[in-house]
């Protein structure tokens, strides 16, 4: 169970899913923290200089589904 946990969902243009990938992308180039859009307002998340990444491709009948996932340890 999460301590805390935020969820975004929505229909995008491809333009608009490369901005949301763009964003996260160059926060982790800069290093330090990400600003990530959440609902009405936003997330501000510390980012390490290494992370444990996982890409699943999933294709079920007529839908493709892709999910990209980054952990780690939160600072005490």
């Amino acid at each position: 169970m999460s301590d805390l946990e935020f969820e975004r969902r929505q229909h995008l243009t491809r333009a608009e899913a490369a901005a949301w990938l763009r964003t996260l992308a160059d926060a982790f180039a800069k290093g330090g923290h990400a600003t990530l859009p959440i609902g009405p307002g936003t997330v501000n998340v510390e980012l390490p200089e290494e992370v444990d990444a996982e890409m699943e491709v999933e294709v079920d009948g007529d839908e493709l589904q892709i999910e990209i996932e980054f952990s780690w340890p939160r600072r005490q």
